[in-house]
């Protein structure tokens, strides 16, 4: 077998492999000895059709299956031997098998990239650092006993945050339209449920008076008959109703799971739970700076295969999340275009290249202890601890995926080991709404 390997552009390669006629010969030959020994065919027994009338029958359908073969054998044999790795798999053309000569083809496909050096040395963090201060606590009080408020009815004019029971009716160019219309419906002035302009049409109305909001449908909105069109809603309160939030006592307490109504009991589990958010979120945000200082330090070519794989992957991700979204049960990801995923799926390819290469050459393997301590605290966050432990000891696949998740932070360590690290101060609140 003969093998020559042509570079392309980028990561492509062309590789030509020749192999002599004898080898696809003798495995056609013997095919047909052995379709002879059972094949039937009439005028003949079983077992005693000549060779030469199989072959007349059968020659060129056992020949193209004897191509087929050799061709998928001889593929890896000669990446083997050319020691190549291909990302991918490869488009075969060019494939000549005539009797008596030569059988030849061209497979062309892209290669993983060559890292010669991972530069980490070079790679500039800034690790973000916050605590929680009183007012972060004051806050998250607050939002909790938002989360139990109740309502009383008031007389005066509507405003932010209160609750409007209203009927309306909606038109576009002058006609109702299927669903654009409704009756004692509880509307939150500024809680997002209603587009914003009918909302923002509540802010300021009274009991008994009507008002016209012009709301704009946009273009993407989820009821198609009304996507990017104008509508005028006619809104009449039939009720406005204020906010009123539990005290914190010790019944609010027992809401929240303190059997004892224990407030300062409860005060210091919210605030564990807040330092373990914490916790979380600014090993999220240090993670992600530094696989950002990583690409940006170390750049490379992702083959197309593989972020075609990524992008097919992304795509079924946000497929799911709008059908749950939307309450379908499946969303066709042929609306999605590749070109919204193309980007994201480049750089989660080159990533796991680049933290495979680490892992390599770092010689980094899952450290045993570090895999029970993370599995201890996950454990902790539920009710039974112990069998959550279990579960990840006798379930190879979760036992895996947790070893994998352990693996890439021993990575991130490692790469913190050598960058340029600096602080930065940061506050709770910008850290928990993602804009640090």
């Amino acid at each position: 077998m003969q093998v020559s390997i042509e570079m392309l552009e980028g990561l492509e390669r062309q590789m030509t492999v020749q192999i002599p006629s004898d080898t696809v010969t003798q495995a056609v030959e013997k095919k047909l000895k052995e379709l002879s020994k059972t094949v039937k065919i009439d005028g003949f027994r079983q077992g005693k059709v000549p060779l030469k009338v199989v072959q007349q029958k059968f020659g060129g359908h056992i020949r193209q299956e004897v191509v087929g073969d050799v061709l998928e054998s001889s593929y890896q044999q000669a990446l083997m031997q050319e020691k190549v790795r291909p990302a991918g798999m490869p488009n075969i053309k060019s494939v000549t098998s005539e009797e008596k000569e030569d059988m030849t083809y061209v497979a062309v496909f892209e290669v993983y990239p060559e890292i010669e050096k991972i530069h980490l040395d070079s790679i500039s963090i800034e690790k973000p650092t916050a605590e929680i201060g009183d007012e972060d606590f004051n806050d998250m009080i607050t939002k909790l006993r938002e989360q139990r408020k109740d309502w009383a009815e008031v007389e005066r004019a509507a405003t932010k945050g209160d609750k409007v029971t209203v009927d309306f009716e909606g038109k576009i160019e002058g006609e109702l339209f299927e669903g654009g219309a409704g009756k004692d419906m509880d509307v939150e002035i500024g809680a997002g449920q209603m587009l914003k302009e009918f909302e923002d049409g509540l802010d300021g109305i009274l009991v008994g008076e009507e008002k016209i909001a012009e709301v704009n449908f946009p273009e993407d909105y989820h009821g198609k008959d009304v996507a990017g069109k104008k509508a005028a809603f006619t809104l009449k309160a039939t009720k406005i109703s204020e906010p009123v939030l539990p005290a914190v006592d010790a019944e609010f307490a027992k809401a929240f799971g303190v059997e004892d109504g224990d407030i300062e009991k409860m005060n210091a589990d919210i605030r564990a739970n807040m330092e373990k958010e914490l916790k979380q979120r600014l090993k999220s945000e240090l993670k992600n700076a530094v696989m950002v200082g990583l690409l940006e330090a170390n750049e490379i070519i992702a083959p197309t295969a593989l972020v075609a794989e990524e992008v097919k992957a992304l795509k079924e991700q946000a497929a799911q999340r709008m059908s749950q979204g939307q309450g379908m049960e499946s969303f066709d990801t042929s609306s999605l275009p590749d070109e919204l995923f193309k980007e994201e799926g480049s750089k989660r390819v080159k990533l796991g290249l680049l933290v495979s290469e680490i892992i390599k050459t770092a010689e980094i393997k899952p450290d045993e202890s570090i895999i029970d301590s993370t599995l201890k605290e996950m454990a902790q966050s539920y009710e039974d601890p112990a069998q959550v432990e279990d579960y990840y000891r006798q379930n190879k696949q979760a036992r895996a995926n947790l070893e994998a998740m352990v693996l890439e932070d021993q990575v991130v360590d490692h790469i913190l080991n050598q960058a340029k690290v600096t602080d930065k101060a940061s506050s709770f609140k910008e850290l928990m709404n993602g804009d640090a």
